[in-house]
């Protein structure tokens, strides 16, 4: 019976798709609610298969891990900022100097000094 509900989503977005279209002369508006009520009424066809319950749950499982995570404060979130533009901003002057050295060198060993 799964396949058969998956069958059917799978039909309910091809028609979303094909609807955008075939309403090519109507608004746009109307074009993205055709491609938006087929990936719906497919995401809700989904949702009532084995798989689609594992997903939904996996999703709810997911969504309260993140909430356990300790987030960095504003001020860490700066700081940590910070030190990378810096370190970004010593490694460009770093590759700017070898880059203009190995220049140098190269125009000594073919005799173009200048």
């Amino acid at each position: 019976m799964d396949k058969i509900k998956l069958g059917f989503a799978l039909l309910l977005l091809i028609s979303g798709i094909v609807g955008f279209y075939y309403l090519r002369d109507s608004a746009m508006v109307i074009r993205v609610i055709a491609v938006l009520s087929g990936l719906v009424l497919a995401a809700v066809t989904v949702g009532f298969t084995a798989q689609g319950k594992q997903f939904y749950a996996f999703s709810r499982e997911s969504s309260e891990e993140t909430k356990k995570v300790v987030w960095p404060s504003r001020k860490e979130t700066v700081q940590t900022t910070g030190i990378v533009f810096a370190f970004v901003l010593v490694m460009a002057i770093f590759l700017w100097m070898v880059d203009a050295g190995l220049l140098l060198a190269v125009k000594y060993l073919m005799g173009q000094e200048g």
